[in-house]
């Protein structure tokens, strides 16, 4: 018997010890700031001495929750506020504090799934129209919207169209009537649309580079409609405890992020074109 259980625990060792060899799949969602950020992941968890498998741009929320959950991914960049509600299908809260325990709480207990310390800044969806005409409307806040919104013409990601955090609960929240659809395109779309006139308002994120770039103005949620979006990792369990190193460089990330950096960060990639992966080592030698 002894013989035995001296086997099993060497099976035992032997397993874990070739999964931690595993490089450690790092995903993103398909837009800059998430390459960025699984970018600052990756380069990180390299000067732990850990070999990573990148696999970015894999499309939108539902697909690197999956991924991750069938642990086809370690980890990836995700926002509190986006599990809070499309993930774990909560009605929106204005509590950070609450939403960030919330989801920790329930990843664990349904996925084995850990959050990362948040990184210091949160990106919140946010409504944006040409500057110009929100001076010519008197349109500061999202409320001021439900006098024009008969008049403009609206464009949203297929994500904010369908999620409950979304156009749908935005309509409701401030009995926002469209007088026409409004047209739906990928987000690499939205700003050039904004920019040329085709559409008069979008629905981007508060940390976006191309909001100044596009003389954009980002109207004020004054009825706090949408939930805090902290940033973090989502991290499998088993990744998160072995090999330290994943841990040790995700918290050592924790806090150092601000929304000003990030804007300015994420304008960098989409407007003055420069890699994620040199912008991520201009990061990490700051920290």
């Amino acid at each position: 018997m002894k013989a035995a259980a001296g086997l099993l625990a060497l099976v035992a060792t032997l397993t874990a010890c070739r999964a931690s060899d595993r490089p450690i799949r790092i995903g993103s969602k398909n837009f800059s700031e998430s390459v960025l950020l699984a970018e600052v992941a990756a380069q990180a968890l390299e000067r732990e001495g850990l070999k990573v498998d990148r696999r970015l741009n894999l499309g939108g929320t539902f697909i690197c929750h999956r991924a991750v959950v069938a642990g086809e991914l370690d980890l990836y960049p995700e926002y509190t506020g986006t599990a809070y509600t499309a993930i774990l299908g909560r009605k929106p809260v204005s509590d950070p504090g609450l939403v960030r325990s919330e989801v920790a709480r329930e990843y664990e207990k349904r996925w084995g799934l850990v959050w990362s310390p948040p990184l210091g800044f949160e990106n919140t969806f946010a409504l944006i129209m040409r500057a110009e005409d929100a001076r010519r409307l008197g349109v500061r806040k999202i409320s001021d919207l439900a006098a024009h919104a008969e008049s403009l013409r609206p464009g949203f990601g297929y994500e904010f169209v369908e999620r409950e955090d979304g156009l749908k609960g935005l309509m409701r929240a401030y009995g926002l009537r469209f007088g026409r659809q409004p047209a739906e395109m990928d987000l690499g779309l939205l700003y050039p649309a904004l920019s040329s006139g085709k559409v008069d308002l979008i629905a981007g994120n508060s940390t976006d580079g191309l909001i100044d770039a596009v003389g954009g103005v980002v109207l004020e949620d004054d009825r706090r409609y949408f939930p805090p979006y902290e940033a973090a990792f989502v991290v499998s369990g088993k990744r998160w405890r072995q090999p330290p190193g994943v841990r040790r460089a995700l918290e050592r990330l924790g806090g150092h992020m601000s929304a000003e950096a990030m804007r300015r960060w994420n304008r960098q990639i989409d407007r003055d074109k420069r890699s994620p992966q040199e912008v991520a080592r201009e990061i990490l030698a700051g920290l």
